[in-house]
């Protein structure tokens, strides 16, 4: 056979061609591609070596050199049909029968081994089976001894039952006094004697008690049918065994008044008041009714009313503030003080959407961030530190988009140098003075960043001069802030943009506390559907450790695991340095300040306080709003509301947008968000909008399969989006289109009258001349008599000389009579006019 290639060969084997050439790699053939073309001779080395590698059907590398099947199993499996009968109709049916055979071949050499084997597991196998029989047989002695114990206590008892009927009472009977000498009873074992008795195997058996329970329990011989201290046995009472200490009472009523030291809260419920007081509710109703009050068991009062009805009941007023908690986490946050170091200076980049603020990143950073964002825009805060060779820098990079302004607001507190990069061909736009304020209001210096400097259309004076008149002067005008002219694309001036950073850092002498308990701000935070929630947190002073309880604004929880900024799981983290931490229990916000705590029972209750106070607020809010908006809709019409369910990837994109939606509307339509998470679609969110009757928006997340097994079934609006752009574009489409329609009047055609004829049946008949515009014939006219309308109706006939016609356009007489109006007069104008509807927009 002639030489073929490895991509042949593959075809004619009926195999993949990456797994013959994984197999020719493996038998020592050089044959790496598939148009490499195999001889004879190594098809025969190919051959050997699969023959080899299947031998008993295991790899070959795994056996000695020596080793060798010792059985082969066969398997056969043959398939025949068969006719039976038919449930009905006697039709025959064709059933398919197939047959499996299994036949094992085993050496002679290898038989006795084999035959060894299966004797050592049926020997093992008789060793189980008479020990699970010993088993049995002991359970079955040991039953049969409790059920004889059991009978002859039973007949004992009733014996001791009818001698004790005979006897009389105990109760008559008085005890004579205690023999003396040698008939008392022997002393009481001490204390190490009963300890080493009880200690002692076997010392007890079922169903017996000691000599010393017996005295606990008032007795004064031995177990059941023990004999008492005269000889004689004792009789068995089932009734409990009275004592003078039963008699008296458990409680005793203190002599004096006990005066409680009452913590009260800005607010408080009578019933709790009460608990407090350790007195009925009952009790504080009817004090509070004498005072003029009428109150009940649930009602809410002051701190002041608390305090007077405390100290009127006789106990003493603690005041407490709502924020206690919090002002003793603060007092623990002030004692945790040491030693300040210098720290990495914490850079954020902004300006406008565009303008290379994201590129200017990656040339430092050396690395592509800006094609992973959608659309090209920076969408989350991105925090990432780099080490130069003057120093690390932590950069934060902020969205440059208007919708994006809290998210940039939080980045300038968090910061404390801002980059300002502005396009040297675009100069200065909207958000850029956005920028440029939320650093004065941070009271962060600014270093001006001039980039695209590489176009020809660049102009840096130009920059300057309009970033002068928003007073951020340079330094070579007599300034404070620096410019320097780089370029994202060929890398110009970035080395003088980092000395620039780190010049002005060294000016503002950064520092921070190394050791102790974290302080941090999140950055970001999202919902991993296989970690949980995440949060990107910058840490500000100390040190965060894995394993720490932290407090994350109204979550708490432990540091399962921490991230840097590249993916990789770190123990430690000081100041300047952005990390992810794992293990919260919720998403916080974006801008949340984030505290590592001792006490993770403290950080729980303080969180869950937080939350209460939060709802509390956004109740009140809400309530407000619901007056509010209801007075303010009193008498107008029903305004028209587009409902949104809403789920993103982060929380900070979650802020923004709805921020972004709420803006949107007027007084006729506006957008409300009735719900905003973190995380994919779920069935819950498909079945609020499905209630609700609103759509459901993904952005940068998915429905899960319930979820949208729901939304095909209801027919619900499902939307992804990745750009903030076009969920506002697509929000403001479909709120024009639940505007009301809008109509105007459209004059069409005037004529002049010239004469007036009277016909018989028809009345007046102006003849006009058409002297703008058409006269049509099944249009509004109005009659206008000196500029002043005096008439409005309809067309009764039109007619050119004796023709009925439609229309009559400019300079041609026509004939007009007007229905239900007979005072047309020479001079007269009647103008044509019709409603034309006029698409509205916000």
């Amino acid at each position: 056979m002639a030489d073929v290639t490895v991509q042949q060969l593959a075809e004619v084997v009926g195999a993949p061609l990456e797994r013959l050439l994984k197999q020719m790699s493996d038998a020592g053939l050089p044959h790496k591609k598939g148009d490499q073309s195999v001889s004879d001779a190594e098809k025969a080395q190919l051959l050997s070596h699969l023959r080899n590698s299947h031998k008993g059907g295991v790899d070959p590398s795994t056996l000695p050199k020596d080793a060798e099947p010792k059985q082969v199993t066969l398997k056969r499996k043959t398939v025949s049909q068969m006719k039976v009968a038919g449930g009905s109709g006697n039709k025959q049916k064709i059933v398919n029968v197939e047959v499996r055979k299994k036949r094992t071949f085993v050496k002679e050499d290898a038989k006795a081994d084999l035959d060894a084997q299966k004797k050592k597991r049926e020997q093992e196998k008789g060793r189980d089976d008479r020990r699970k029989e010993d088993r049995a047989a002991t359970d079955r002695r040991r039953d049969n001894v409790r059920r004889d114990e059991d009978g002859a206590r039973r007949t004992a008892d009733a014996r001791r039952k009818e001698e004790g009927d005979r006897r009389p009472r105990r109760d008559d009977v008085r005890p004579s006094p205690a023999p003396v000498a040698a008939d008392a009873p022997p002393p009481p074992p001490n204390e190490d004697d009963r300890r080493r008795r009880r200690a002692a195997p076997g010392s007890k058996k079922k169903g017996e008690r000691d000599d010393d329970d017996d005295r606990r329990r008032g007795k004064g011989g031995k177990g059941r049918g023990g004999r008492d201290d005269r000889g004689g046995r004792k009789p068995l009472s089932r009734k409990p065994l009275r004592s003078s200490e039963f008699d008296q009472h458990g409680f005793t009523k203190p002599t004096a008044a006990v005066v409680r030291e009452v913590a009260i809260p800005e607010t408080i419920t009578v019933g709790e008041l009460a608990n407090k007081m350790a007195v009925k509710a009952a009790e504080v109703i009817k004090y509070m009714f004498k005072l003029g009050t009428m109150v009940t068991i649930n009602q809410v009062i002051d701190q002041d009313t608390a305090s007077i009805v405390v100290e009127e009941m006789g106990h003493k007023v603690k005041l407490v503030k709502a924020d206690a908690l919090e002002d003793s986490l603060q007092d623990a946050v002030a004692q945790s003080s040491g030693e300040e170091v210098t720290r990495a200076p914490v850079v954020t980049v902004m300006g406008h959407v565009d303008h290379g603020k994201t590129s200017l990143l990656d040339y430092i950073r050396k690395a592509k961030v800006q094609s992973g964002e959608a659309g090209g825009i920076t969408q989350h805060i991105g925090a990432y530190h780099v080490t130069t060779d003057r120093g690390m820098i932590t950069f934060l990079d902020t969205p440059g988009h208007a919708a994006f302004t809290a998210m940039r607001a939080r980045g300038a507190k968090a910061t404390d140098i801002v980059i300002l990069v502005v396009a040297a061909d675009d100069g200065v736009m909207p958000q850029t003075e956005e920028a440029i304020q939320h650093a004065k209001d941070a009271g962060v210096p600014l270093v001006v960043a001039v980039n695209k400097i590489d176009k020809e259309s660049a102009d840096p004076d130009r920059v300057k001069n309009e970033l002068a008149v928003r007073e951020v002067i340079p330094e070579e005008w007599g300034g404070d802030t620096q410019f320097i002219s780089v370029s994202a694309h060929t890398g110009q001036g970035i080395d003088d943009l980092l000395e620039a950073v780190l010049l002005q850092s060294e000016v503002l002498e950064l520092t921070a506390v190394a050791d102790g308990p974290a302080k941090g701000v999140v950055i970001e935070s999202r919902l991993d559907k296989g970690r949980g929630p995440v949060a990107s947190v910058l840490v500000q002073s100390g040190t965060l450790k894995k394993g720490d309880n932290v407090l994350v604004g109204q979550q708490f929880g432990r540091i399962r695991a921490m991230l840097d900024e590249n993916g990789k799981p770190i123990d430690e983290a000081g100041p300047s340095i952005p990390v992810e931490i794992l293990g919260l229990d919720g998403t916080p916000d974006a801008g949340d300040d984030m505290l590592a705590v001792q006490d993770e029972r403290k950080a729980r209750e303080i969180a869950l306080f937080r939350q209460g106070k939060f709802r509390e607020v956004k109740l009140a809010r809400a309530q407000a709003a619901k007056l509010e908006n209801m007075f303010k809709d009193m008498g107008a019409d029903e305004k028209r509301t587009l409902k949104v369910v809403l789920k993103t990837d982060v929380r900070g994109s979650l802020e923004a947008i709805t921020a972004a939606l709420h803006e949107q509307g007027n007084d006729e339509v506006d957008v409300k968000v009735i719900f905003g998470g973190v995380g994919g679609l779920t069935e819950t969110d498909a079945n609020l909008a499905l209630a609700s009757n609103a759509i459901l928006v993904g952005f940068n997340v998915r429905a899960d399969a319930s979820a949208r097994r729901i939304v095909e079934s209801e027919g619900l609006d499902l939307r992804y989006y990745s750009v903030i752009y076009d969920i506002i574009d697509d929000v403001k489409q479909a709120l024009t289109g639940m505007l009301k329609a809008e109509f105007r009047e459209q004059i069409v055609g005037v004529a002049e009258v010239r004469d007036v004829f009277r016909a018989p049946k028809i009345g007046a008949v102006a003849g006009c001349m058409v002297i703008e515009g058409t006269m049509f014939r099944n249009e509004r006219i109005r009659v206008l008599r000196e500029d002043v309308v005096i008439y409005e109706g309809e067309l009764e006939s039109l007619r050119r000389f004796k023709d009925d016609v439609n229309e009559v356009r400019t300079g041609y007489e026509c004939g007009i009579g007007v229905k239900n109006y007979n005072d047309v007069k020479v001079g007269d104008k009647i103008e044509v006019y019709k409603s034309v509807e006029v698409q509205r927009t916000l």
